[in-house]
């Protein structure tokens, strides 16, 4: 089985999806599941993860729904307000639906870096066993000590790092990235997606040998068994065509890790997100 690990869709509004700025103009529309299924079927791929790409409730049942009527969409990655009172209410909701695989937050947009240690915060965190779901890190490289305080925590809830933590690939910079990534990669329950790389790059204007440093580490720091592939879809587009983006990193699979590719372009994700090979009929 081939899975996407990472990618959005949405209805645009530009007051629901104000990350959308300046000079990112090309995702400033509609971006749905038929635009996606081409470049799923051209690369062979034979589904996807959704995730959230706002912070409000209603993206649980929009994704949700999209899951629904959608095959290849085999798994959706929602939000609940984590530091809510009434969590486990909001929680309980969208779990009740088997597609509904896990939750994330944008905590890369919070001021303080230590966002994810706040009392309440970890209270949300640990009410996501009850549900079996899984929580996606999505950081950057400065949130990376907080986010190993987090995992530390709680070492037996799954975890994964989306877009390997945004290294400054532009600026060709890989410490303290590299460090604190190493650290976060030694603890067992989390896993990486190897996702938004052309996007930290020079939009439009990057070489595969921009990433190599950043995945020689990424590949060494957490093995084959804790790397999926994601195309961060459609945001990807304001650096390259998905296929770049796949072909990114199955060219870099094949120059040393080729006996890893099934596990990197879908088993990993596969059993992290509880991904079944078939499903009844929807």
């Amino acid at each position: 089985m081939r899975i996407d690990s990472h990618q959005h869709f949405w209805k645009f509004d530009p007051d629901q999806y104000s990350w959308i700025g300046e000079g990112m103009q090309l995702l400033a529309r509609d971006w749905l599941y038929a635009d996606l299924e081409r470049e799923l079927v051209r690369a062979e791929l034979d589904g996807c993860v959704a995730v959230q790409a706002r912070q409000s409730l209603e993206e649980n049942r929009f994704l949700l729904n999209i899951a629904a009527q959608c095959e290849r969409v085999r798994g959706v990655v929602g939000w609940v307000d984590l530091c809510a009172e009434d969590v486990e209410e909001q929680l309980a909701l969208p779990a009740a639906d088997p597609l509904f695989k896990g939750v994330r937050h944008v905590v890369q947009d919070e001021p303080d870096d230590d966002f994810v240690l706040r009392d309440d915060f970890m209270n949300g965190i640990a009410r996501l066993a009850q549900f079996d779901l899984t929580y996606d890190l999505l950081t950057h490289p400065r949130q990376l000590p907080a986010a190993v305080r987090l995992v530390d925590e709680f070492p037996d809830q799954p975890f994964v790092l989306d877009h390997i933590s945004k290294p400054p690939i532009r600026a060709r910079q890989m410490r303290p990235w590299s460090d604190d990534l190493r650290e976060l990669a030694q603890r067992p329950n989390v896993m990486c997606k190897v996702s938004g790389l052309v996007t930290e790059a020079e939009w439009g204007a990057w070489n595969a040998d921009d990433f190599r440093p950043y995945l020689d580490l990424v590949f060494e720091a957490f093995g084959e068994d804790r790397l999926m592939f994601g195309s961060d879809w459609p945001v990807c587009r304001l650096s390259a065509h998905y296929s770049e983006v796949y072909a990114l990193l199955s060219d870099y699979a094949a120059q040393g890790y080729e006996a890893a590719r099934a596990k990197l372009f879908g088993l990993n994700a596969a059993r992290f997100y509880r991904i079944a090979a078939y499903t009844a009929p929807r």
